[in-house]
């Protein structure tokens, strides 16, 4: 059990933003119902950043719904992302995915190969997982 590579359970399609993006396309995402909390962001196809919605939500500050607020035309997602975010690889296992997300001070991990964001896990995913073993 403690071996099962992350892919395993992984979320595969991935849906990721530019850095040159405006922040209103992120609003848009976060719209969607069942949505990862987690966007990677990537630049020719290589993960560069992640969003997360409290990243989101405390740069829009109340900006509310409508579309037409400045705030969403006038940031971008460089503006919010956190660079250089933690990634795992398919292979590695759950339990090494679980310990990266236990220690750190974000909830989800881009599963990358050859540079390119291929899934993400949440601890929701981990979470799930060891509770179905159980």
């Amino acid at each position: 059990m403690k071996t099962n590579p992350i892919s395993t359970i992984m979320t595969k399609n991935v849906v990721c933003v530019s850095p040159d993006q405006k922040i209103v396309d992120v609003k848009h995402i976060y719209e969607k119902k069942a949505f990862h909390h987690h966007i990677p962001v990537t630049k020719n196809d290589k993960l560069v950043g992640m969003v997360s919605l409290i990243d989101f939500m405390y740069k829009i500050k109340g900006a509310g719904l409508d579309d037409n607020n400045a705030i969403y035309t006038e940031l971008t997602v460089k503006d919010i992302m956190t660079s250089n975010p933690h990634f795992s690889e398919p292979n590695a296992t759950i339990e090494s995915a679980a310990r990266i997300l236990s220690e750190g001070n974000f909830r989800a991990l881009p599963i990358v190969e050859n540079s390119k964001v291929v899934g993400i896990v949440s601890t929701a995913d981990i979470i799930k997982f060891y509770l179905e073993k159980n």
